[in-house]
């Protein structure tokens, strides 16, 4: 009776390491695999996460550009296909010519919204792993996304070469933040979740600060800005234009 109840423990236990080993696939260039940041500060902030490699990662030993994409609200759980319905994850999933590192968090709770400062420890590990170009760090989302890249850009403002938050809320005081930062703001004028005036006071908080703005109304357009967008080669042509502008 011992010997069998010690047999099932040990296979219990077998199968729940290979389990969770599962998800964990060795990156490699010019695939997007599932991966895991344990936040040890606060774990309830802990994340899996999407990341691709571009197709030539590690021939050279050059160093690569990186998007950091921050999902809507819709996105969020413990099932991180769901992160591939929209943006830079969902390219990568259909051509493997995208130049960039793109890590793609996912929230697990419900209820939750993202944290600048567990954003900032995973851009931390990554950065120490992987060959990134710290000068040419993106940092895009949508809807409650794109509020999550309006705070995590004015909490590391010197990260970043350029954000393009798309339809998220915004504080207008953080605009003096990014004054070294070029932001491409990007809204709907009719979307019904979000209202336009958010990006709208953003961006006149953004020109008086003297930050290199570029500013996208869609015109009659609703909450879905972001598929057309991510969709355009001139969005990621833009974002390579772009360097960090060192802080003084």
């Amino acid at each position: 009776m011992r010997r069998a109840i010690w047999l099932l423990c040990l296979f219990s236990c077998a199968f729940g390491a290979s389990a969770g080993n599962a998800r964990a696939e060795e990156p490699k260039a010019g695939k997007q695999v599932e991966q895991r940041f344990e936040y040890t500060k606060n774990p309830r902030y802990s994340m899996g996460y999407l990341l691709y490699l571009p197709a030539n990662y590690g021939k050279s030993g050059e160093k690569h550009p990186l998007i950091l994409f921050l999902h809507g609200s819709g996105e969020r759980g413990s099932n991180l296909s769901l992160v591939k319905r929209h943006g830079p994850p969902k390219i990568v999933e259909e051509r493997s010519d995208l130049p960039f590192i793109v890590v793609s968090p996912q929230l697990s709770l419900d209820n939750q919204a993202f944290d600048p400062k567990s954003l900032a420890a995973l851009l931390d590990s990554i950065e120490a792993k992987y060959y990134v170009d710290k000068d040419r760090v993106y940092l895009t989302g949508l809807s409650m996304g794109g509020g999550g890249s309006w705070q995590l850009a004015a909490h590391q403002p010197n990260r970043f070469a350029a954000v393009v938050p798309i339809c998220g809320y915004t504080d207008p005081r953080d605009g003096v933040k990014l004054k070294r930062v070029a932001v491409w703001a990007i809204h709907g004028s009719s979307d019904g979740a979000v209202p336009y005036s958010e990006t709208e006071q953003m961006v006149d908080a953004l020109r008086t600060a003297g930050c290199d703005v570029k500013f996208t109304i869609h015109n009659g357009g609703g909450h879905d800005t972001w598929s057309s967008t991510y969709a355009m080669p001139e969005f990621y042509e833009w974002l390579l234009r772009r360097r960090r502008i060192a802080a003084p």
